[in-house]
C-alpha cells in the first residue's frame, strides 16, 4: 500500500518532491522516486509485503519497464510462479509490485486481468514513450490526473496534483451540482475543474502528448433465472472464503473491522477458521446512549467472544466532531457528506496494526439500501397497475416489506421512470437544489442534470431485473465514488490499509448473474449471503436490523453541534462565494430546528461544502 505521483513533462524533483510530501499519510515508511527523460514517478510507502526488498519504483530485467503501484496483488505467489517458469528474473525477494512489470512484458496492457487485487498503477514503457494509468476492477483504489496541453500529471490524491505548480484549483459547478444530490462528485469529475480521476476498470494510456481512455473491466449482470438457491450460496461461501484467504497475505498483523453485523462479523469468522489466532477486531461505540448502537456492541461482543480475538472498542464522543472535521475534509480534498466514521475507528486499528479486513461492498453486491429494498416493489406495481389499488386481488409478497405502505410506492411510481424515481431517494432532486442556488450558480450550473446521469447510468445497465439494475447503478458510482472514497481516504489518512474480501472480482462476478428474486426475499435483505453464512455467526446476528459503522451525526447536529452548524452557514460565511442563497439555506436551518428531521442530511451537506469552499477556494 502506498501514495503514487507523477508527470509527464517538464521537471525535476523539484516539482515531484512537493507531490510525494503531500501523500506522506499513505505511505509514512519510506519513499522513491525515479526521474527520466521527460517523465518523473515517485511513491510513499507503507511496508506490508516484502519490507526489506519491495522498494518502488520497480523495473524489468532491461530497465526499459518501470512501476510505481498502490494497493495489493492478492495473486501475487501464483503470477510469480508462472513468471519464473517462463523465463523472467525477478530481482525482489517476494515483492507483489515486481510481477507487474512482468507480466506487462508478456501480455503488454492485456496483464491487467490477469490480476486479482486493489490497485492504482502508473507504468512508464522508456522504449515506446508511454505511459499506462490503471485503476483496479471495482474502484477500491483512487487514481487522479490532469492533462495540461501536452502534458499529464497524476496521484493517489488531488492534495498530490494540487502541490504541481500547473495544476489549478478552480473549482468544477457541475460537478458541485451532483455533489448536492449524490453527497459526492462522481467520476470521471472531480470539484476541481482541471482534475479528473479514473473510473472503477478504466486505463489511460498517455502517448505523444495525448491521452486515450478505455474501459477495461466493467461488471456485466445476466440474470440466470436457472440458478439454483443452494447450489449458489455454496458458491458464495466458497469464492468468500478463498477472497478471505488470499486478502490475508501479509508480513505483518491483520486485524478487521467489527461492526456485528453479517458482513463484517463473516469476514472474522472466516479468518479464524483459516488459522488466524487472535484476530485484533475493532468496533466503533458511542457514550450518548444510542439504544440501536448498543445492539451493535453486543453483537459485535458476541462474535468476539465466539471467535476468541483480542478485541477493543473506540469510543466516540459528539465534541470529537468538530475538531476532526478539518483533517476529514483535507483527506478527500473535496466536498464530501457521506459516511465519516472510518475515521474515527480507524484511529484506534492504528495503534495496533496495519492491515484490517472489511466488510464493504457487501451491501452493493447482495442488496440492502433503501433503493434496493423498493426495487422490486416499485417494479411489480408499474407493471401491475392494480397492485396499490385497495383491496387488489395481487400477490402481496411480491410487495414486500412495503405492502402497508402503498401510499409510498404510489408517491415515488408518480414522479415517472426508474431514473427519476431514483432521484427522488436522492439527497435532493434538480429542482429542490436549484430553490437554494443563487442566480450566478443557476447561471453556472446552466441545464446540467444529475438526474440525467442517472437515467445514463441505468441506460448502461444490461440487465433487466429490476434489483439488479439498482445494483448497477450503485456498482458504477455509489459504490467507488462515495463508499470506496471514504474507506480509502479515512483508513489513509491514518496510514491503515482496508481491505475489502466481498470485492474479490471472481465473487462479484459470480453475484452479479444471481437473479434479484434471491438476494431480497420477502423483503429480506441479503437473502442469498445469509443463507451461505449463517452457520459462522452467533444466534440473532443474521436476522438483525443492518446498522453497521454509522455516526448518530444526524442527532448531534439537532442539539450538540447546533452552534457549529449555524456558525458554519451564516450568511457572512456564504457569501465568500455567493453560490447558494442564504436566505433558502437559512429556511432549511429553521425547518430542520423547528422539528423536521429529515433535512439533517442536507444541513451535513451544506456544511461538507462551505468547508471545503474556505479550505481551497479562499
Amino acid at each position: 500500500m502506498c501514495g503514487i505521483c507523477g508527470y509527464v513533462g517538464p521537471g525535476g524533483l523539484d516539482r515531484l518532491q512537493p507531490m510525494m510530501r503531500a501523500l506522506v499519510h499513505r505511505g509514512p515508511d519510506e519513499h522513491g522516486s525515479w526521474i527520466g527523460d521527460g517523465v518523473a514517478l515517485g511513491m510513499r510507502r507503507l511496508s506490508i509485503i516484502d519490507a526489506a526488498t519491495g522498494q518502488q519504483p520497480v523495473f524489468n530485467e532491461t530497465g526499459d519497464i518501470v512501476v510505481v503501484f498502490n494497493g495489493e496483488i492478492y495473486n501475487f505467489i501464483e503470477l510469480r510462479r508462472e513468471l519464473i517458469a517462463d523465463g523472467h528474473i525477478f530481482r525482489t525477494d517476494h515483492s507483489d509490485t515486481e510481477v507487474i512489470v512482468h507480466l506487462y512484458e508478456q501480455f503488454g496492457d492485456a496483464f491487467l486481468h490477469k490480476l486479482n487485487g486493489m490497485f492504482a498503477i502508473a507504468l512508464w514503457d522508456r522504449r515506446a514513450r508511454r505511459l499506462l494509468l490503471a485503476r483496479d476492477r471495482i474502484g477500491i483504489k483512487p487514481l487522479f490526473y490532469a492533462v495540461q496541453g501536452e502534458c499529464i500529471v497524476f496521484g493517489s490524491e488531488p492534495k498530490a496534483l494540487l502541490a504541481h505548480p500547473d495544476v489549478s484549483r478552480q473549482p468544477d459547478l457541475i460537478a458541485l451540482h451532483h455533489y448536492f444530490s449524490y453527497k459526492n462528485t462522481p467520476a470521471p469529475r472531480t470539484a476541481f475543474a482541471g482534475i479528473r480521476q479514473l473510473r472503477a476498470g478504466e486505463c489511460l494510456v498517455f502517448a505523444d502528448g495525448s491521452e486515450n481512455i478505455r474501459r477495461w473491466w466493467r461488471i456485466g449482470y445476466r440474470d440466470d433465472g436457472d440458478l439454483d438457491g443452494r447450489e449458489a450460496a455454496e458458491s458464495i461461501r466458497a469464492l468468500l472464503e478463498d477472497s478471505v484467504r488470499l486478502q490475508m497475505r501479509s508480513d505483518v498483523p491483520v486485524g478487521a473491522y467489527l461492526s456485528g453485523g453479517v458482513d463484517s462479523s463473516t469476514v472474522v469468522a472466516l479468518m479464524s477458521r483459516l488459522g488466524a489466532s487472535n484476530v485484533k477486531t475493532f468496533t466503533l461505540i458511542y457514550d450518548d446512549g444510542f439504544p440501536h448502537k448498543d445492539a451493535d456492541r453486543t453483537f459485535a461482543n458476541n462474535v468476539a467472544r465466539m471467535y476468541g480475538t483480542d478485541h477493543y472498542e473506540h469510543v466516540v464522543r459528539f465534541e470529537d466532531v468538530p475538531q476532526h472535521l478539518d483533517d476529514i475534509l483535507t483527506a478527500f480534498d473535496e466536498p464530501f457528506s457521506g459516511v465519516i466514521s472510518t475515521y474515527f475507528i480507524t484511529q484506534s486499528i492504528a495503534r495496533h496494526v496495519k492491515v484490517a479486513l472489511s466488510g464493504d461492498g457487501a451491501d452493493e453486491l447482495f442488496a440492502s439500501y433503501l433503493p434496493h429494498r423498493l426495487a422490486q416493489p416499485l417494479a411489480y406495481a408499474a407493471a401491475n397497475p392494480s397492485a396499490l389499488a385497495a383491496g387488489a386481488n395481487v400477490d402481496v409478497s411480491m410487495l414486500a416489506p412495503f405492502e402497508s405502505d402503498t401510499t409510498r410506492l404510489r408517491s415515488i411510481l408518480d414522479r415517472g421512470d426508474e431514473a427519476a424515481r431514483r432521484m427522488g431517494q436522492y439527497l435532493a432532486d434538480e429542482a429542490t437544489k436549484r430553490e437554494v442556488y443563487s442566480s450566478a450558480m443557476r447561471e453556472a450550473v446552466g441545464d446540467a442534470s444529475t438526474e440525467a446521469l442517472t437515467r445514463d447510468l441505468y441506460a448502461g445497465c444490461s440487465s433487466r431485473d429490476a434489483l439488479n439494475r439498482s445494483l448497477c447503478v450503485d456498482f458504477e458510482t455509489l459504490l467507488p465514488d462515495q463508499v470506496l472514497a471514504f474507506v480509502d481516504r479515512l483508513s489513509m489518512a491514518h496510514s491503515v490499509e482496508v481491505r475489502p474480501p466481498f470485492l474479490d472480482h471472481r465473487l462479484v462476478e459470480f453475484v452479479a448473474n444471481i437473479p434479484g428474486r434471491l438476494k431480497i426475499k420477502g423483503g429480506q435483505v441479503k437473502y442469498i449471503l445469509k443463507d451461505a453464512v449463517r452457520d459462522l455467526l452467533p444466534v440473532g446476528l443474521v436476522d438483525r436490523p443492518k446498522e453497521g459503522f454509522v455516526m448518530p451525526l444526524n442527532d448531534w447536529l439537532a442539539e450538540k453541534l447546533k452552534g457549529y452548524v449555524l456558525d458554519k452557514l451564516s450568511a457572512k460565511r456564504l457569501a465568500s462565494h455567493g453560490l447558494l442563497e442564504p436566505a433558502a439555506v437559512a429556511e432549511i436551518l429553521s425547518r430542520y430546528y423547528a422539528g423536521e428531521k429529515q433535512l439533517a442530511s442536507r444541513i451535513w451537506n451544506f456544511v461538507s461544502f462551505q468547508m471545503w469552499w474556505e479550505r481551497y477556494q479562499e
